[in-house]
């Protein structure tokens, strides 16, 4: 795919933490000293229109204490709808109970998707102990359908997303579970695995628990991992869950981040089964051959090659790996090369993220990081519980830069984070981030940049595909630069994105041509579409909406 060689323009990124008067102000329950695995996990985020009136909401899930849990814990998640009046600042408002979503447990990780193809996005939330599926009624409110789907799961689920992976045009679901865990029988001091360096605290063994294969018939899901191939028998330690095409033969393929083990990236086989070949495509393990503590994952074609690439992040002192999609011959870690793996870098990093904050083009990298429990800070060679946030951005020559410093994404006080999830929220065409905070409500980054670059976002509704979308793909064509994303359910540590696709134009006001290859195989080609707008397009309707932006304030 032709690329202008060109280098990144002196532009400074700006954000500012608008949560706190934007209303995301729900303090969840949690332990005041976290000395069990249960308790530093922390959770995700998801960013999603829960009632279909073009702004998004945010859905957080609850942490929990070992005490709370084991009298019926909390609601899982909570759920802030957004009621910003036109031309006013962006606000939220807390409508968990309004919205029906009361089920108590342990929140883990959430994932957003139309498993009924109804036109209204569902929630699947895993946790500890047992998980659940809100079907979404309209209007922001929602109904537990879990037994009835036959969903529920059990042990340490953690990530989850949704994929059509056999294309029968019915979402289905894939989620990752963790270490085989029991709060009725905690360790103890003195027991095996109960001491990190000399502190009170669990350490994960490797004592995991199979993952889940839940494929959708319409009336209800049959849990099939092991027939297709993706159990886990070795009870690896999963996390992280995202769905891509890599290899673009037009099957969503599964890529599963595991702690302390390595990663899992299944092919589609296009019969209903995967294969791993996450050894023979090297990103199973580091750059090393070692394996890592592996959190989250996401991916984005961060060079213009033309094939989506794979962020890996890790915990302290494990650098990111950047694993660099070669086509045929597999994957090369390009994380040294890019510029990620210095040592001030290397952080106990979580969620992550790619999008172009600024609209030149090209995929910028966020990383949330936070240690497992402030107990840590009693150690002197160990990183802090509360590390700052991280931002790459992309040096348009297969290299980042790290200036999150510079973007004020920390001029507030340093939180331990963990999920987060991408965003326009305030449909102005830049990327706005919302990430977890232990022990607090969440923050949502507001992306105030401000450059005279052109941005597009689209929203697709499959008809013949999924309802969601979810695996389409998306190539556009402008003056020299060629991109693509695809539409996925679920990423990062634990969370789910906006679903909309976005992308920077650079100085580009009109886009040439927009390809978009639906999960169905239909393949449609749009002309000469103008920036700074968002686009509904319908499978095989093309364009049925346009609004422009609003970029009021943002230099044309």
């Amino acid at each position: 795919m032709p690329v202008v060689a060109q280098t990144a323009k002196e532009q400074t990124m700006h954000f500012r933490d608008v949560g706190p008067t934007a209303g995301l102000t729900t303090v969840p329950h949690s332990a005041a000293v976290k000395q069990y695995l249960v308790e530093m996990m922390g959770g995700g985020v998801a960013l999603f229109d829960c009632d279909n009136d073009g702004k998004l909401d945010i859905v957080t899930v609850n942490d929990s204490t070992v005490d709370a849990y084991l009298h019926g814990g909390e609601a899982m998640v909570t759920l802030y709808h957004q009621d910003t009046l036109a031309n006013g600042p962006l606000h939220f408002t807390d409508v968990t109970a309004a919205a029906g979503l009361t089920v108590r447990g342990w929140g883990m990780g959430v994932a957003v998707g139309d498993f009924d193809n109804d036109g209204l996005p569902d929630l699947y939330v895993t946790g500890y102990g047992h998980n659940v599926l809100y079907r979404n009624l309209g209007g922001c409110r929602f109904e537990d359908v879990t037994k009835q789907m036959g969903v529920a799961g059990g042990g340490f689920s953690a990530g989850a997303a949704w994929a059509d992976y056999d294309r029968d045009g019915r979402l289905d679901l894939f989620v990752s579970r963790y270490v085989d865990s029991d709060l009725q029988h905690l360790p103890k001091p003195g027991d095996k695995g109960f001491d990190y360096q000399g502190l009170p605290m669990e350490v994960p063994v490797l004592r995991g628990e199979t993952d889940l294969l839940f494929h959708n018939t319409g009336k209800a899901f049959n849990e099939v991992s092991q027939k297709a191939g993706v159990s886990n028998p070795d009870k690896r330690l999963g996390m992280g869950v995202v769905w891509s095409d890599y290899d673009h033969d037009g099957w969503p393929d599964l890529f599963v981040t595991n702690d302390m083990g390595p990663n899992f990236l299944y092919r589609n086989k296009h019969d209903g089964t995967f294969e791993d070949v996450g050894m023979i495509s090297g990103t199973a393990l580091s750059a090393d051959g070692h394996t890592m503590g592996n959190m989250a994952a996401d991916f984005a074609d961060y060079d213009h090659n033309g094939t989506p690439d794979v962020v890996v992040t890790r915990y302290g002192y494990q650098p990111m790996s950047l694993y660099r999609n070669e086509g045929a011959i597999g994957f090369s870690d390009q994380a040294a090369a890019a510029g990620l793996t210095e040592s001030a870098q290397q952080l106990v990093a979580w969620g992550a993220g790619f999008a172009d904050f600024d609209n030149d083009g090209w995929a910028d990298l966020f990383v949330a990081n936070g240690n497992v429990s402030a107990m840590v800070d009693k150690l002197p060679h160990e990183l802090k519980y509360r590390e700052p946030l991280q931002l790459f951005r992309n040096q348009h020559n297969g290299t980042f830069m790290e200036m999150a410093g510079a973007a004020g994404l920390n001029a507030g006080a340093l939180r331990s984070r963990r999920g987060t999830a991408f965003g326009d929220v305030n449909n102005d065409g830049n990327v706005d981030v919302v990430v977890y905070n232990e022990g607090g409500p969440p923050s949502l980054f507001l992306n105030e940049t401000r450059s005279a670059n052109h941005r597009v976002l689209f929203r697709l509704v499959g008809t013949k595909s999924n309802r969601s979308a979810l695996g389409a793909r998306v190539t556009i064509a402008t003056g020299g630069m060629v991109q693509f994303d695809e539409v996925r359910g679920g990423g990062s540590y634990l969370s789910s994105n906006d679903q909309r696709l976005h992308f920077g134009l650079g100085d580009e006001k009109v886009i040439k041509t927009v390809t978009i290859e639906w999960p169905s195989g239909l393949v449609e080609t749009l002309q000469d579409l103008k920036a700074d707008t968002l686009y509904e397009l319908v499978e095989g309707k093309g364009v049925q909406q346009a609004t422009v932006l609003n970029t009021v304030g943002v230099p044309r």
